[in-house]
């Protein structure tokens, strides 16, 4: 708070005025406004129309233990599993830098592992823009996502070339890890993920890493008819986990449009969605 005896003496009583109303404004929006636009918020969660995002939560667990009744928990539901197919076939601007770099460490025969890649969303959208055709393409998901993709793949709704697992022990001797929008989702740490895996892979895609500047929170997102836990990392705690893992960050991107507001916690900022490409160091 700013004290008018720390104007000089010369200052005037006008000018002494203004600067004790800014101090009272201020106690005032830290005492009564800030807690009442709190208050507000928190009670989105009552409201018929409920909030994208409900809650924070300190980790996954209680997260799940915050799920409302009427609500489904996680993404292992077969009303879950189809949910926003067609949008997330489509290309999007935080899309580019992926292919980007796909491109650049594209050989024939280049073995990709698709973690959290829902009904090989990416590899439709990309096929038209990347020589995909020499590329083995296998995406892992939840047992229900991979049942009803490999439903639609019987349907002929997605490409026969890619492969489809649910099980990280069945994935292939792999070049390129992709996992976009994976980590979000994530029900264990990045390196025991990847102590998984058969073998650790020269490179890794990260896209839509929702990071923020503070301590890491896991609040509640709207999918369809569930709530799902949405972790939001630590950004220098979780750079610091990439580098634990054994793999050097050699590309990053900011991705502002998948920025959220926590409905219910406005008061903790806005996540700001980032990518990256490591490379095994």
């Amino acid at each position: 708070m700013t004290h008018t005896a720390n104007l000089p003496a010369s200052a005037g009583l006008g000018q002494r005025a203004k600067v004790h109303l800014k101090s009272l404004e201020a106690g005032v929006r830290r005492l009564v406004v800030t807690p009442a636009v709190t208050g507000l918020a928190r009670l989105k969660r009552y409201s018929p129309r409920q909030p994208a995002m409900l809650g924070a939560y300190p980790d996954r667990a209680s997260a799940l233990a915050g799920v409302p009744r009427r609500w489904l928990a996680t993404y292992d539901h077969e009303e879950v599993a189809a949910v926003n197919f067609a949008v997330m076939c489509a290309v999007r601007v935080w899309d580019y830098p992926v292919m980007f770099w796909l491109d650049r460490l594209h050989a024939q025969g280049l073995h990709v592992l698709d973690a959290g890649g829902h009904f090989a969303t990416k590899y439709i959208a990309f096929q038209t823009h990347l020589k995909l055709e020499e590329v083995n393409w296998t995406v892992y998901d939840l047992p229900e996502t991979i049942r009803s993709a490999r439903a639609a793949q019987d349907r002929g709704e997605v490409p026969q070339a890619v492969g489809f697992i649910d099980d990280l022990a069945q994935a292939p001797q792999t070049d390129v890890l992709l996992a976009s929008g994976l980590l979000q989702y994530l029900d264990l740490p990045l390196a025991e993920f990847l102590s998984r895996l058969r073998n650790l892979p020269p490179h890794i895609l990260l896209n839509k890493v929702a990071t923020r500047e503070g301590p890491s929170v896991t609040t509640l997102e709207r999918i369809g008819p569930a709530r799902v836990p949405y972790q939001i990392r630590c950004r220098s705690g979780f750079e610091a986990e990439v580098l634990a893992t054994g793999y050097r960050i050699v590309d990053s991107w900011d991705i502002p449009s998948l920025g959220h507001v926590i409905d219910t916690h406005p008061e903790l900022g806005r996540s700001l969605s980032r990518g990256y490409l490591l490379q095994r160091a």
